[in-house]
């Protein structure tokens, strides 16, 4: 679109506000593939992208411009006086306006034709492409949305997530160690066989990790390794696959996942196989957050046969880590976390 391309560098500040219960903040709002993209001024973090097709402007003909992400809810706003930036954006909406076909005879007949011959490639790429589209512009919160929602289908099948105060605390230490500050640990209360990853940097364990370990190593694994899986494979991409196109471009134009798009995915997701990572990522992963190998691989397969690449490379075969993943006392207490 050349009017995209034209204000591609045009950056502004405004101020937003993500939901009637929240402050306005400031933010610098900017062009993106399609999208307005509003960013924290300081971190530079992208916050929120909005569709530039689905925003819509609150106020016509008034200052500041008021303007919405689209669709029926109005919550979210952002508010801009900068005239470059309003007129930048009011333009985009006019080139994408006058890109539309607009009805004629002979030109409605050549659509048609058009349309059936493309209708076979466009079902096949498509889909897929809105889908990718979708979880690439997604934004931190929306993701963590999107976890809490399958999380709490998970909840359906396996009861509510164990939470024990003392256990929680040490289970917060062990998620920022291996995850790092935005990652989030659950344990269930059920038998998972291996750790999932869910949108959001959630990764899900079953108490079959905890109770009865003499220590945290094997929890640890399988929670390094479901992490490097989402690294690969970004699970939101899956949820969205679940969920279907329709639910994807509701979530391009509104910002959220339909209610109900995701039932039973969470229930879907125990039921199938728990993916591996590559050796060569998991073991570099271990490595750096001072876990040994071989006590993941031998929960696999205790006889060691199709784990032993992760066996003998253990980084931590003949040394120790310097800091035990957690310490005596931290692991009784986080295999207690299910006690109630």
């Amino acid at each position: 679109m050349t009017a995209l391309a034209q204000y591609q560098r045009l950056e502004s500040s405004g101020v937003w506000r993500p939901s009637p219960e929240d402050r306005v903040r400031d933010v610098v709002v900017a062009f993106g593939d399609a999208t307005l993209i509003l960013r924290d001024p300081r971190s530079e973090e992208p916050l929120s992208h909005w569709s530039l097709p689905a925003v819509t402007r609150l106020n016509p003909g008034q200052r500041p411009a008021i303007f919405a992400p689209g669709g029926t809810e109005r919550d979210e706003v952002l508010e801009i006086d900068d005239t470059l930036m309003v007129d930048a954006i009011e333009r985009i909406h006019t080139a994408i306006a006058a890109g539309r076909p607009r009805p004629g005879r002979v030109r409605h007949g050549m659509r048609l034709a058009l349309a059936v011959v493309l209708l076979g490639a466009a079902a096949v790429w498509l889909p897929g492409a809105i889908q990718r589209h979708a979880a690439w512009i997604s934004p931190p919160a929306q993701r963590t949305a999107i976890g809490n929602q399958i999380l709490a289908d998970l909840r359906v099948a396996t009861g509510p997530e164990c939470s024990r105060a003392a256990g929680s605390t040490v289970l917060v230490r062990l998620a920022d160690r291996l995850l790092g500050a935005q990652g989030r640990i659950v344990v269930l209360p059920a038998t998972l066989r291996g750790a999932r990853a869910l949108p959001g940097g959630i990764v899900v364990i079953g108490d079959d990790l905890i109770a009865g370990k003499a220590d945290p190593d094997i929890a640890a694994g399988h929670v390094l390794a479901a992490d490097e899986v989402a690294r690969a494979h970004d699970p939101l991409l899956a949820a969205i696959h679940r969920a279907g196109t329709r639910a994807a471009i509701e979530m391009l134009t509104t910002g959220e996942m339909p209610e109900g798009a995701l039932a039973g995915y969470g229930q879907a997701l125990l039921a199938g196989p728990v993916a591996r990572p590559a050796d060569e990522a998991l073991l570099a992963r271990m490595e750096q957050a001072g876990v040994p190998s071989e006590p993941y691989a031998r929960s696999l397969d205790p006889t060691g046969e199709s784990v032993l690449p992760l066996i003998e490379a253990d980084p931590f075969r003949t040394t120790p880590p310097r800091k035990p993943i957690l310490s005596d006392g931290e692991w009784v207490q986080l295999q207690q976390i299910c006690n109630i």
